[in-house]
């Protein structure tokens, strides 16, 4: 899988930029796109493997096929794709968890409410909770959970270099945890079609450095 992506990076080269989750900026987005990597690599082995075979089959067409290439038909047809999907479907399970929000002490929580079509943080900060429109503040480096919420329809957050995305439901808070490796802005954006906004329901992540996170807390309203 590592060697291959090198190889095939530049030939999705539509997929990079801000919204890339081939370019993952946190651990839950790299989990995704290993396992993104993962099921490529599975899946060209699979067309590889199945279509040599039929090429091979093609070749020997005949009244009656030799024992052998049933075998070969079987085995490389029938078990080797059986294997490989049943690899790939545990390792994505093993993924699905490490995906799942655990106890973190140091994690801090965002409230998130999604409405046609913006998105509000509210930040608990030690001078009260304080709200932005459009715009997530984190300190990178560290967990943080949003709670995720909808005033009207169902909406999805996703910041694909950090995260999965998490729909926004009403009257349900979902739990979604992001964390940024480096200091830096992210871009984030509704994934769930909510109405004629929807394209513009964007937003963004600034990730701070310990400095520019204790200027942020320090310079918050009271």
């Amino acid at each position: 899988m590592l060697l291959l992506t090198p190889l095939l990076t530049p030939l999705l080269s539509g997929c990079a930029g801000a919204l890339s989750a081939l370019d993952p900026a946190g651990p839950a987005a790299g989990h995704i796109a290993a396992l993104w990597w993962a099921m490529l690599t599975g899946a060209a082995f699979i067309f590889a493997g199945v279509t040599g075979l039929l090429a091979l089959a093609l070749r020997r067409r005949g009244p009656a096929q030799p024992p052998a290439l049933r075998r070969w038909l079987v085995w490389g047809g029938l078990v080797f794709p059986s294997l490989v999907l049943t690899a790939l479907l545990g390792y994505s399970a093993l993924i699905g968890e490490r995906l799942r929000p655990e106890a973190a002490p140091a994690a801090l929580t965002v409230d998130v409410q999604a409405a046609q079509w913006r998105w509000a943080f509210t930040h608990p900060l030690p001078g009260g909770r304080v709200e932005h429109i459009g715009t997530l503040h984190i300190p990178a480096g560290q967990p943080v959970d949003l709670r995720i919420t909808s005033a009207d329809v169902i909406h999805s957050a996703w910041v694909p270099r950090l995260a999965g995305k998490l729909d926004a439901v009403p009257g349900r808070v979902n739990t979604l945890r992001i964390q940024a490796d480096a200091a830096g802005v992210y871009a984030g954006q509704c994934a769930e079609y909510c109405g004629i906004g929807h394209r513009v329901m964007q937003f963004s992540v600034v990730a701070h450095d310990a400095a520019g996170w204790q200027a942020f807390v320090q310079g918050a309203p009271p």
